[in-house]
């Protein structure tokens, strides 16, 4: 019994330096595919962490961007109300003119865009009825001393406009009405205004 003693215990010691081979080599094989993965794992976490950096870098410049457009629409949008309010304080301003300085501004107009100097004049209603005769007159009268035509006539008719004057001649109309010149001088001026309004 002492020989089979002496063989299973030499099978035991055998099969135990087996196992602790195999677990050495397992624990091994184990502790390198850890390493790997962990590896693995910090790479994808350093990665993902870099696409995360670069989304919200790219997120915060696209979110700055709006902002900016929307910065810049709303100055514009307060630049064009500036202009508008400006033209509309000047279009205020020339018809709460004085009546001497009125008739001499509408009879400048007159004169200056009269090609025949036979046109009639068109005003609003209340400048026919209150000035029509005097702005008339004094265009006649300044046609006359620069030695041009002067037979300008006050036409019977009236249209609805904030002040100046239309020059009608045949199926010729000059449209001198004050929307119509702050309109066309809004065009023309438009940049030097708003360099003077926003330096």
């Amino acid at each position: 019994m002492n020989g089979i003693e002496k063989i299973l215990g030499r099978i035991d010691a055998e099969a135990q330096a087996e196992i602790d081979s195999v677990l050495e080599a397992s624990m091994q094989e184990a502790q390198a595919i850890t390493a790997r993965y962990e590896e693995r794992a910090q790479n994808e976490e350093a990665s993902l962490l870099e696409k995360g950096r670069n989304h919200a870098k790219e997120r915060a410049d696209r979110l700055g961007s709006v902002a900016q457009m929307e910065a810049k629409r709303v100055i514009l949008s307060a630049k064009q109300g500036m202009l508008d309010k400006a033209f509309a304080l000047a279009h205020e301003k020339l018809t709460k003119l004085p009546e001497e300085d009125y008739i001499n501004l509408l009879s400048n107009l007159a004169v200056g865009a009269s090609l025949s100097g036979k046109e009639s004049l068109v005003f609003s209603r209340q400048t026919h009825e209150t000035m029509g005769g005097k702005i008339t007159e004094a265009a006649n009268e300044k046609l006359r001393k620069s030695g041009k035509s002067a037979n300008l006539t006050m036409a019977e008719e009236t249209r609805e406009f904030g002040g100046g004057l239309i020059l009608l001649d045949g199926k010729i109309e000059v449209n001198c009405s004050f929307d119509t010149l702050l309109r066309l001088s809004r065009e023309e001026m438009a940049g030097e205004i708003a360099a003077v309004l926003f330096p």
